[in-house]
């Protein structure tokens, strides 16, 4: 039986049960690839992470991100969410306000903001690219989108760590209210080998810019509370598409209302660079003692 240290963490909120829930495991070296997939599978959360140390000399740590079902090399909300825990338990410590976070992305700067509560991270998103565009870039999309009245901006597939289609939709009261057919989103994702559909629209006079709504059909879940790596796709959209727009340079979203969260996101956009970022919150903070197979 192992011990290990276990977190519970709610990412991209300043309070608990507000942003994407996350586990977070340190001191599991001696696990196998199977002994870290069967614990994800027992958390059930939408994903499991293991702090290890670095294998890289530029890196300050090594993350390993699993849903419950398979191992993904990169995701937002558990990357901000792990080096939260990293920091919090003296693991790291920043280098000019930087971490550098080794995992199957690649080495992924992070930006540490603050202090204490205050504290934001931002991770520099993996490079993007728009492989499609239009309604008729896959014939799933007009079975998911259906009537619903679209924004300015046309359907997008657009790959970056993750897979994904967005769309934006006319309107918030729109987007918010809508039911989607999720047996639809997971046609598109099946077909097209995607996450599903990080839906959009943009507010007016909130304190946020963009709704989001994430359906992640693609990893089994019906919609995600905060998805990083989806919104950092978002945001590659809109800085190609709008590169003199009004978000062109940033904004912060909101997401996960429609499902008992309220997630705040921050994106910025710099010299062709995605950030996402936000505050993570500690939730449970204890040890776990689990049967490895060595």
């Amino acid at each position: 039986m192992s011990s290990v240290k276990y977190f519970q963490l709610d990412v991209f909120a300043d309070h608990a049960g507000g942003g994407n829930a996350l586990a977070v495991v340190i001191g599991a070296q001696g696990w196998s690839s199977e002994d870290m997939q069967r614990f994800a599978a027992w958390t059930n959360l939408i994903e499991t992470t293991f702090l290890l140390p670095p294998s890289r000399l530029e890196a300050d740590y090594r993350l390993r991100i699993f849903t419950p079902s398979r191992e993904i090399p990169f995701a937002g909300h558990p990357t901000l969410g792990s080096a939260h825990v990293a920091l919090d338990e003296g693991l790291v410590t920043p280098r000019d306000g930087r971490l550098i976070q080794d995992c199957g992305a690649g080495l992924l700067p992070i930006l540490v903001e603050g202090q204490g509560a205050e504290r934001a991270l931002f991770v520099q998103a993996p490079p993007a690219e728009v492989v499609a565009t239009g309604m008729d870039a896959d014939p799933g999309l007009a079975r998911v989108l259906g009537s619903r009245a679209l924004g300015v901006l046309p359907p997008a597939c657009v790959s970056g760590g993750r897979k994904w289609w967005v769309a934006e939709l006319a309107d918030e009261a729109q987007l918010r209210e809508w039911q989607p057919d999720h047996e639809a989103i997971g046609e598109l994702a099946r077909h097209s080998e995607s996450m599903g559909l990080c839906a959009f629209a943009r507010a007016v006079d909130q304190d946020y810019q963009l709704v989001v709504r994430a359906f992640a059909a693609g990893a089994g879940i019906v919609e995600d509370a905060a998805s990083g790596a989806g919104n950092a796709l978002i945001a590659a959209w809109i800085a190609q598409a709008e590169p003199d727009g009004a978000l062109a340079r940033g904004y912060r979203v909101s997401q996960g209302r429609e499902i008992g969260r309220d997630a705040t996101l921050v994106l910025r956009i710099e010299d062709g660079q995605i950030w996402v970022g936000g505050q993570s919150v500690t939730v449970i903070a204890g040890e776990a003692y689990w049967p490895t197979g060595d």
